[in-house]
């Protein structure tokens, strides 16, 4: 008896190990059509058996894809070829749009069923059965994305453009297809991952809006422009003071890995200024400078925090020395002339350095006219006519000149 019911024993765990296929995962492999396939797998996703089952189910729906996928590509290659051979009669129409979406689609399955084909199966083993075809096949199609984006975005089909060149830069940065080579699209996809960055913005998912311009910062052609509207973007998120703060926080590493970028440095310092974190803000410019002395945003904006502060005479130094390294700013230019001018006109000044103040404040107001002789960027011309006013005096030809310009 002992040994029938060892018999029985072994003879009902052969039967679970060797178990067919579940209902569900039966039920999406009788599917023929994509749609009828990918409502299975929706439906009986959640009770299949294990991960296993979940990777052939969604390798069954990507087969269904992929023949969508090389019925328009063959079409495509064909014209291609027909116009290499100027046959140009012979070319046949193919669902460009259809094409498109049927690689997203591929794309996204492939990642999902690399998912599943990655974990565990019923027995506690990791075989995957995908992980090698899969990405393979499904790699190579994605440069039509970024031609039917194009397209789109010609025809203003902006949710169509964030579609396709969104779904080409997920695939790009997905580690499921991490040993595809790349180097071939090297030479546009930072331009692709900016523009999609800027599609999602406007489409207002700031989410996929970062992502896409991390990406495209990568790109040294692209970097700049990239990093400056990822801080427009995260800047028009703005609504209360922890939002501004969160802001800081996402501001602070970025100047960690690009140092040397204005555009970091000075929307920092502006957002300390605007939350009044006084500390932080000097803090912020003292260890820039000590690190690059000469870095004109730091020195500038040093300059405006002691005219924030009512103490022209410590701000002539820093506006000074960042005239010295970039001496176009008209601005930077008018922050100077105009301290210089404050600091003549103090009672505690002598009257010799009150005559160089003013002389050295006539040439940077000088310099104002040469680089915004209409004014255009800052209105200079009356604090040059009261510089050249105390200098000169008020009947002097070059204070008259210089009261023309004021009143012109």
């Amino acid at each position: 008896m002992k040994k029938v019911m060892i018999l029985a024993m072994m003879m009902v765990a052969s039967a679970t190990s060797f178990a067919g296929d579940s209902d569900g995962l039966k039920a999406i492999l009788k599917a023929k059509t994509y749609d009828e396939a990918n409502q299975l797998l929706k439906q009986n996703l959640a009770s299949l058996a294990d991960n296993a089952e979940k990777a052939k189910a969604y390798n069954h729906v990507l087969d269904l894809v992929m023949d969508k996928v090389n019925k328009e590509t063959k079409i495509f290659t064909e014209n291609q070829l027909s116009v290499q051979m100027q046959q140009a009669d012979k070319q046949k129409p193919y669902d460009t749009l259809g094409l498109a979406d049927a690689i997203c689609q591929s794309l996204e399955l492939a990642s999902e069923c690399g998912k599943y084909d990655q974990l565990p199966n019923a027995k506690g083993k990791v075989a995957p059965k995908f992980a090698e075809k899969n990405p393979i096949r499904v790699w190579a199609n994605r440069f039509h994305l970024v031609n039917t984006g194009q397209e789109e975005a010609r025809k203003h089909n902006d949710a169509n453009v964030l579609k396709y060149w969104g779904a080409f830069i997920d695939s790009r940065i997905d580690p499921y297809f991490a040993a595809m080579d790349r180097k071939s699209e090297d030479a546009y996809a930072g331009q692709v991952a900016l523009f999609a960055g800027r599609y999602a913005f406007q489409a207002g998912d700031m989410e996929r809006a970062n992502r896409y311009l991390d990406e495209a910062m990568k790109d040294p052609e692209q970097k700049k422009e990239a990093l400056s509207f990822k801080l427009y973007a995260l800047k028009t998120t703005l609504k209360t003071r922890q939002d501004s703060l969160n802001y800081i926080d996402q501001l602070k590493p970025l100047l960690a890995d690009n140092p040397d970028n204005e555009v970091i440095v000075d929307g920092l310092y502006s957002m300390y200024d605007g939350l009044k974190m006084k500390k932080e803000q000097k803090e912020l410019l003292e260890g820039i400078l000590a690190k690059d002395p000469n870095n004109f945003v730091a020195l500038a904006d040093m300059g405006i925090m002691h005219m924030g502060e009512n103490d022209a005479a410590a701000a002539v130094p820093f506006l000074r020395k960042a005239i010295g390294v970039k001496d176009d700013n008209v601005s930077v230019l008018y922050y100077l002339g105009t301290c210089l001018s404050v600091v003549a006109q103090d009672e505690k000044t002598s009257a010799a350095d009150k005559k160089n103040m003013y002389k050295e404040a006539i040439g940077v107001f000088d310099k104002c006219k040469a680089v915004d002789p209409d004014q255009m960027q800052i209105k200079w011309a009356y604090n040059r006519y009261n510089a050249y006013y105390n200098y000169y005096g008020p009947d002097a030809a070059e204070t008259k000149a210089a009261e023309a310009d004021y009143k012109h």
